[in-house]
This record gives C-alpha cells, structure tokens and sequence, in this order.
C-alpha cells in the first residue's frame, strides 16, 4: 500500500503518466484510421463492433508486451546477417508490416479509385474475421513502437498500463466520429491512406536501419489535413451560396 501511495502522490509519476498518455493517443492514431477503414468495408451493422474490437485487442496486446518486456528487449538482437546486413527479428517485423500497410493502402487506393465515379454501393463487404484478421495483424506492428516507447518513458508497470487503457478509451471513442468523417468525404479517405502508405514506408525504412522521424510525416499529414480543411470549408460555403 505505501509503494501505491506512494506512486499517487508523487509528481513525477503524473507527470509521465500525463505525457505517456498523450503520446499512446497520437501513436495509435494511425492503428484508428487503419482499423476505420478496414471496418468501413464490414456491413453498417458490424463497423462498430469492428472497431471496439480492434481497439480492445489492440490493448490486451499491449499490455502482453508490457508484461513480457524483456522478451521485447531480446527482440532487438541480431539473429542472422545477409551481405554484411545484420537483422533482428524486430527488423522483420517492421519489414514484413510495413509491406502489408503498403500492399493494404495501395489496394485501397485502387478500389477507391476504381468505385469513386459510381453511385451507390461502393466497396464490395468483406468477411468480419478477415478484417479482425487484418487489425489483429497491424496492431502487432504499431505496439511494437508503442510499447518501447511506454518503456523508455515511464518506470513503473502500472503507470505504464493505466496510460494504455485511457488512450485506447479515448480512441474508442473518438474511432466513431473519425469512421463516420472519413466516410462522408472522399477525399479525406483518400488522405488517410496516403497517411498509412507513408506508415507503412517509414516502417520497411525501419526495418532496414533507415530511422525517419515521425515528426516529419506527422507535420505532413497535419499540414496537408489542413489543406483538406480548407477545400471542405470551401465546399460548404459554396453549397450555402448556391
């Protein structure tokens, strides 16, 4: 009980569970497009479930790593060198993910591409355990990241977990607005998933010890969300005038 009060009562632990908190939300925001618009091809009915799901599952697998963080740790070693590269079962991970992430983005993009002049339906549904199939997968990749960075940030387990359960609450709830947003505006779905392909890029550049700093592709994808603000803004003032 002391040690738990002590944890309480001590600034230092709110302050990294303060700042470890926010850093789990922006971490997870490419896992919430993802799983929006795999969960976008699920009939109405089942999106929702989709998404809690995933986001749930991602959690549990957070919390696993957290768990079993030396495991995570051994995961760096080298295991094998190919022409002098040397590689870790890490450097796999992020290779074999990031080529999903890109293999999944530019599907997408093609179907967009191919449905957008169409009316009505316009993705062909797809089986729910195939895309729980799909989330499970990515969230694998996008904890990795995660969880070393809880690691390199807090001390304590607790503090750690505490700040992963009220991230992914608040993704869950935020997950809704963002799917039903993304839904509504084409082009903002097109966005996304240029956002997912430049993930999946930095991903494979990581995997073969090319480090690109998320900083640079998270101001991109701000600034050119602003952009995408704008034309909307501008859009619905015409549609006013009209």
């Amino acid at each position: 009980m002391a040690e738990v009060a002590g944890l309480i009562y001590s600034p230092e632990v709110w302050a990294s569970f303060l700042s470890l908190t926010l850093l789990e939300i922006v971490l997870g925001v490419d896992n919430v497009i993802f799983i929006s618009i795999a969960a976008s091809r699920l009939p109405p009915e089942e999106r929702r479930i989709a998404r809690t799901a995933g986001l749930a599952a991602g959690m549990l697998l957070r919390i696993l790593l957290l768990l079993s963080i030396v495991w995570i740790t051994s995961l760096e070693e080298p295991i094998g060198s190919v022409l002098g590269f040397e590689f870790s079962w890490r450097d796999i991970i992020f290779v074999g993910g990031g080529a999903f992430l890109i293999w999944k983005s530019v599907r997408y993009i093609c179907l967009e591409m191919d449905t957008a002049p169409k009316r009505g339906p316009r993705r062909k549904e797809v089986a729910f355990w195939l895309v729980i199939t799909q989330i499970m997968l990515l969230d694998i990749v996008f904890s990795l990241d995660s969880v070393i960075t809880a690691v390199g940030i807090a001390d304590h387990l607790p503090v750690m977990v505490a700040a992963i359960i009220i991230a992914v609450i608040v993704m869950m709830v935020a997950s809704g607005p963002v799917s039903r947003f993304v839904e509504r505006h084409p082009s903002t779905r097109m966005l996304c998933l240029a956002f997912l392909l430049l993930i999946g890029i930095a991903l494979v550049a990581d995997g073969f010890h090319h480090h690109i700093e998320r900083a640079f592709i998270y101001g991109g994808i701000i600034f050119a969300g602003l952009v995408e603000a704008l034309n909307l803004f501008r859009a619905k003032k015409a549609r006013t005038r009209a």
